[in-house]
C-alpha cells in the first residue's frame, strides 16, 4: 500500500451525513476508502484489506497498538450506520435513508489484518462519482486524534476553492449526532469546536479560524475562514562578516593599498586618513 498516494473521495451526501465513529472506525473506513478508484464501479463483493501494519503507518501508532485497535474496531465498525437525507434526486418520497458501512468483516488474526467489504446501499457514494464530491489525501487527517477533526476538515474541503464556509450550529450538531450535554455553547465549544480546529491546524494542510454570528440574542451560526498552509520559505544564510586589520575592512585595504604596502601598513594608513579627513 502507497500510503503517499492514498485519496479520499467521497459524495457530498456522505460528507454532511448524519452519523458518529470512533477516531479509529473513521481511520478503518477513509483507509478502505482510500484504496477505491472513485471514478469506477464499486462492487458488494469487493474487499479491502487493511493490516495493523498499513494501520500503524498511516496513522502514526504503534504497531502494537495497531492490530488491538483493529480487533475493537471490528467489533463496533459492523453496526454501525450513516443517515442521508433525501438521498434520491428521482424519488422525492424518500426523505431519509439510513445504511451501515460495511456489511462483512473477515479476520486474519495470523496475518494481522482484517478484510471489509462495503454494504450495497452506501457504493453510489463512493464510486462513479461525477459531480458533487469531496476529495483530499488521507496523509492530511492521518495524525489526527479529535474525531469531530476529522468530519470538520471534510466539511470546509468541500469549499475549499472559496476558502470560507458558514454553517448553522444545530445542523452540526445533528450531523455530528451530538447529545444534548452539547446544548450550551461553551460545551460546545470547549470540548468540539476548539480541539477540531486545533487538531486541523496542527496536522493538517490547512489553517483554520472561526467567527460566531447571532440571531438575535442567541449565537445560530458559524463561519469558518480557511487556507492552505505555505511552505515556509528559509532564510538565506548570513554572509560571513568580513575580516578587518586594525578597524579597516580587508576589501578596503585591497582597494586602497599602494605599492610595497603590507596590509597592517596601508590598514594603518587608511585608519590614520579617516581620522584626520
Amino acid at each position: 500500500m502507497n500510503h503517499k498516494n492514498l485519496t479520499v473521495c467521497k459524495a457530498n451526501k456522505v460528507v454532511e451525513a448524519g452519523y458518529k465513529l470512533s477516531l479509529n472506525e473513521q481511520r478503518v473506513v477513509l483507509a478502505c476508502i482510500g484504496q477505491l478508484d472513485s471514478t469506477k464501479k464499486l462492487l458488494a463483493t469487493d474487499e479491502f484489506e487493511l493490516s495493523a501494519k498499513d494501520f500503524a503507518r498511516l496513522f502514526s501508532v504503534s504497531d502494537e497498538n495497531a492490530y488491538q485497535a483493529l480487533i475493537d474496531v471490528t467489533k463496533s465498525l459492523f453496526n454501525r450506520y450513516v443517515v442521508v437525507d433525501n438521498p434520491y434526486p428521482d424519488r422525492p418520497k424518500v426523505k431519509r435513508l439510513e445504511m451501515r458501512w460495511i456489511s462483512s468483516i473477515k479476520h486474519l488474526p495470523d496475518d494481522g489484518k482484517v478484510i471489509l467489504m462495503f454494504a450495497q446501499d452506501i457504493l453510489p457514494y463512493l464510486s462513479e462519482i461525477k459531480n458533487t464530491f469531496t476529495k483530499y489525501k488521507l496523509e492530511h487527517v492521518g495524525k489526527m486524534t479529535c474525531i469531530y477533526a476529522i468530519r470538520l476538515y471534510e466539511l470546509l474541503m468541500q469549499w475549499h476553492t472559496t476558502g470560507k464556509r458558514e454553517v448553522e450550529i444545530d445542523w452540526l450538531k445533528k450531523q455530528f449526532q451530538l447529545n444534548e450535554s452539547y446544548d450550551r455553547m461553551n460545551n460546545f465549544k470547549a470540548r468540539v469546536l476548539d480541539p477540531a480546529v486545533a487538531d486541523i491546524n496542527t496536522h493538517s494542510n490547512y489553517q483554520v479560524s472561526w467567527t460566531q454570528r447571532k440571531t438575535g440574542r442567541r449565537v445560530t451560526h458559524l463561519t469558518f475562514t480557511f487556507a492552505e498552509k505555505q511552505p515556509a520559505i528559509p532564510k538565506p544564510a548570513p554572509k560571513p562578516k568580513e575580516r578587518t586589520i586594525m578597524g579597516v575592512s580587508e576589501s578596503d585595504i585591497k582597494k586602497q593599498a599602494k605599492v610595497g604596502e603590507s596590509w597592517e601598513q596601508a590598514a594603518a594608513r587608511i585608519k590614520a586618513e579617516r581620522r584626520a579627513a
